[in-house]
C-alpha cells in the first residue's frame, strides 16, 4: 500500500539517512558488536550529517525541524539497518525534548551545542535496581546544600550509560513518598563521585552500551537543575507518548524489514526438491505475517501523523507501543523458525534481529504496563 504520511522533502531525508548508514555505521557494525560499544567517531559523523538534534532550534546548531515524521523516517531507516547500536532515537526523541522545552536559556547554550554536534551524547538515568516502571520506587536523593544538590544513588540498564556525557537523572529532592518530591538533574562527565559500572552483557544490542551508575556524593550545582523542582514526574509523563511511539516505529519497520528477508529466502532456500515459498505452509506463514504487518503500519502510520498534529494521546501512543513490539517479537521467532538451521547462526541477519528485538517489549515501559494504560483509559 503507497504510504500517506511523508512528502517528497521527508523522502530526500531517507536517502540522507540511508548514505550515512551505507557508509559511516554498516561497515563498522559487526565490529562494534564484538566490543559492546559504537565508536565516538560515528556520534560526531551524525553531528556532521545533520542527524542528531532535528527539533532543536537552529540557533543551537540543530535542524529546527519539530516536524516527528523526520524522527519516524530515521528510526524507520536504522531498524531496517539492523542497527540499534547507535542510539540516535534515544538522544534526540527522549533527552532532546526535555533539553529543548526545560532547560533554562543558559542551559541551552551550555548543552545543546554539543548535543547537536555529537561531542555531548547523552542518557537518562531513572531505572534503578529496584525500581523500574514504578517510579515511587525510586531511592536516589539529592540533598540540598544551599549551592549544589548532593547526590547519592545508583542506576542501571541505562542505555548510552557507558559513552553519555550529560545524564538526566531522576533523583528524590524531598523525603515525601510515592511519585511526588523527584526533580531531574543533569550530572556531567568527570564529576566527582560519578562512576560508571559494568557495560551490561545483553541478549541482543549487544553494540548498544547499557550500564550501571553511581553516584556517591555527587556535588551537582544548582544551576543543573532541569524543570520545576519536584517536577520531575510530570515532566516525565509529558514526553512518554513520543518515545513509546519511536520504539512502536523502529518496530513495525523492523518486522517488515525481517518478512523481506525472509520473503527472500524462502524463494531460494530448496527442500524436497523445490524452493520452500511452493510449500503451502510456507505460503500461509508468509501471508499472515505480511497481512499483520500491514495492518499494522496503517494504525502505526495513523499515529505518526496525529502526533506530528500535536493530538496523539497516551492510550494510542501505548497501543502502538504494545501491539508493534510484540508483532516484531512473534514475527522475528516466525522468520527464524523458516530459515531453519541458518537461521540460529549468527551470521545469519535474522538471528541477530531475533535478539535484539526481545527487548522492545520491555524498554520504555513493558507490554503489561502498556495494557495497562490502555485499561485504565478505557474503564476508569
Amino acid at each position: 500500500m503507497q504510504r500517506q504520511i511523508f512528502t517528497p522533502d521527508h523522502e530526500a531525508f531517507r536517502q540522507t539517512v540511508r548514505t550515512f548508514l551505507a557508509k559511516e555505521v554498516e561497515p563498522h557494525y559487526a565490529q562494534w558488536e564484538r566490543d559492546g560499544i559504537v565508536s565516538r567517531d560515528a556520534w560526531l559523523a551524525a553531528g556532521r550529517q545533520g542527524l542528531l538534534g532535528l527539533a532543536v532550534p537552529e540557533e543551537y546548531g540543530g535542524g529546527g525541524e519539530p516536524d516527528f515524521r523526520y524522527a519516524a523516517v530515521l528510526a524507520e531507516e536504522f531498524a531496517r539497518a539492523g542497527a540499534p547500536g547507535l542510539a540516535i532515537g534515544l538522544h534526540n526523541d527522549v533527552i532532546g525534548p526535555y533539553l529543548t522545552s526545560l532547560a533554562t536559556d543558559e542551559q541551552k547554550q551550555r548543552w545543546l551545542p554539543g548535543f547537536c554536534t555529537g561531542e555531548r551524547i547523552t542518557a537518562v538515568a531513572m531505572t534503578e535496581p529496584g525500581a523500574g516502571s514504578d517510579l515511587q520506587g525510586i531511592r536516589t536523593t539529592a540533598e540540598d546544600r544551599g549551592d549544589h544538590w548532593l547526590l547519592n544513588g545508583a542506576k542501571t540498564f541505562i542505555s548510552n550509560g557507558i559513552l553519555a556525557d550529560l545524564v538526566v537523572v531522576v533523583a528524590r529532592t524531598t523525603p515525601e513518598g510515592g511519585a511526588k518530591g523527584l526533580s531531574l538533574l543533569v550530572v556531567e562527565r568527570g564529576a566527582p563521585g560519578f562512576a560508571r559500572g559494568r557495560n551490561l552483557d545483553k541478549v541482543g544490542q549487544k553494540s548498544q552500551d547499557t550500564a550501571e551508575l553511581f553516584f556517591d556524593d555527587v556535588r551537582v550545582p544548582k544551576e543543573n537543575l532541569l524543570g520545576e523542582l519536584h517536577g520531575a514526574f510530570v515532566h516525565l509523563m509529558t514526553n512518554l507518548a513520543q518515545e513509546r511511539l519511536t520504539i512502536a516505529v523502529s518496530a513495525a519497520a523492523a518486522a517488515e524489514h525481517v518478512l523481506d528477508l525472509t520473503t527472500a529466502y524462502v524463494k531460494e532456500r530448496q527442500a524436497f526438491g523445490r524452493p520452500l515459498a511452493k510449500l503451502q505452509h510456507v505460503r500461509f506463514q508468509i501471508a499472515e505475517m505480511a497481512t499483520e504487518c500491514a495492518v499494522t503500519r496503517a494504525f502505526v502510520d495513523r499515529c505518526i501523523a496525529d502526533h506530528a498534529a500535536g493530538t496523539l494521546d497516551a492510550a494510542h501512543a501505548s497501543m502502538a507501543k504494545y501491539w508493534a513490539t510484540e508483532l516484531q517479537v512473534r514475527v522475528t521467532d516466525r522468520c527464524l523458525q523458516l530459515h531453519g538451521g541458518y537461521g540460529y547462526m549468527n551470521e545469519q541477519p535474522v538471528a541477530r534481529a531475533y535478539t535484539d528485538a526481545r527487548v522492545q517489549t520491555i524498554y520504555g515501559g513493558t507490554t503489561e504496563i502498556m495494557k495497562e494504560i490502555i485499561g485504565r483509559s478505557l474503564l476508569s
